[in-house]
């Protein structure tokens, strides 16, 4: 029996075996004392008991008082599902193919907070950040365990350079994960809110009349920037959690005007795999430049893509062919609705 014992021991297979254990004996203690920050959930731990999806619930702006206070900010409802705070980088001049970019034509960060009926609240956005805010910013989201799932671009030519950081997290305390993404926009230069205005916004020097039946929809203007919304019609699941629509999955078209009818146009089309080659067909022919081509999220059911792209020309006939690309996608036009990344 001994001899048995001595033989199996003796094996490589074996012998690899116990290494590992005895490894992880000696990690033990290590990790049992290691910090334990929160973390997005995967899909297995976020899905209600049934394995089914576990849906959003309906909030009001009053059930989010306490994350505004600590952002430091009053947010919006947006579909009675999301509430949503911008937070756009006024403090920025940044200039792209020689234009002067107005915040929320492409600087507009935000983050949006969903209520589940699991109890647990999901918190997304998209945040600017300059390049020298980049690594400092990146490392308090580690510390409060707020995931990164894209960090990219949105502008060619950009000075000064500038990044987009998509963030993720789970809880069940938003005030909790609010204090977190506190942390984290304070080592930027974001600024507060700017005082209420009393004078009504002009509106924007375009042809929208003519931009909205091009699209199919009628647009909306925000801070000078004209903008349509678009939503994909299937139900995008996030870590086994049904994401509201629009959040992580909006297709956004933005009009800058430049005078005579002319526009600066940032956007992002949110496509499934089968649908990338031909909107980006559809983009060159109509034109319109290419930035990237990335993903915003690690675990969204179906996986979606996103391409930004850039155009300067005349409004309608770039909408005309924005409409192309799509034309090529699933998605449905959200009248009188801002993007929700």
């Amino acid at each position: 029996m001994m001899a048995d014992d001595r033989q199996q021991n003796d094996h490589p297979r074996a012998g690899a075996t116990r290494r590992r254990v005895l490894a992880a004996a000696a990690l033990a203690p290590v990790l049992a004392g290691a910090p334990n920050p929160a973390r997005a959930l995967s899909a297995g731990e976020t899905r209600g008991r049934s394995g089914a999806l576990v849906k959003p619930v309906p909030t009001v702006l009053s059930d989010w008082t306490g994350v505004a206070d600590v952002l430091g900010r009053t947010g919006d409802m947006k579909r009675g599902l999301m509430y949503h705070t911008g937070l756009p980088r006024r403090d920025l001049v940044v200039v792209s193919r020689g234009i002067v970019v107005k915040p929320a034509l492409a600087l507009g960060s935000h983050v949006s907070f969903v209520r589940y009926a699991d109890g647990g609240t999901l918190v997304m956005g998209d945040v600017v950040v300059t390049e020298c805010e980049l690594q400092p910013f990146t490392d308090v989201l580690h510390e409060q365990g707020i995931a990164q799932t894209a960090i990219h671009k949105h502008l060619l030519s950009q000075s000064p350079d500038v990044w987009w950081v998509h963030i993720h997290a789970h809880g069940h305390d938003p005030v909790a994960l609010a204090r977190g993404l506190r942390a984290a926009f304070d080592r930027t230069g974001t600024p507060p809110p700017p005082p209420p205005s009393p004078v009504p916004p002009r509106p924007v020097d375009l042809d929208t009349a003519g931009i909205d039946a091009a699209l199919g929809v009628k647009g909306t203007t925000d801070d000078g920037i004209y903008r349509s919304t678009f939503v994909r019609r299937e139900t995008i699941a996030d870590g086994g959690l049904v994401l509201p629509p629009g959040l992580g999955s909006t297709s956004a078209i933005n009009f800058q005007p430049l005078g005579g009818g002319r526009a600066a146009v940032n956007g992002d089309c949110a496509m499934i795999a089968g649908e990338v080659q031909d909107v980006l067909v559809a983009l060159r022919r109509a034109g319109v430049e290419l930035v990237e081509l990335h993903n915003h999220g690690l675990t969204d059911e179906p996986r979606l893509f996103f391409t930004h792209y850039w155009a300067v020309g005349d409004g309608v006939k770039l909408a005309r062919g924005l409409r192309a690309a799509l034309d090529a996608t699933n998605v449905v036009p959200v009248a009188g609705a801002a993007g929700s990344g």
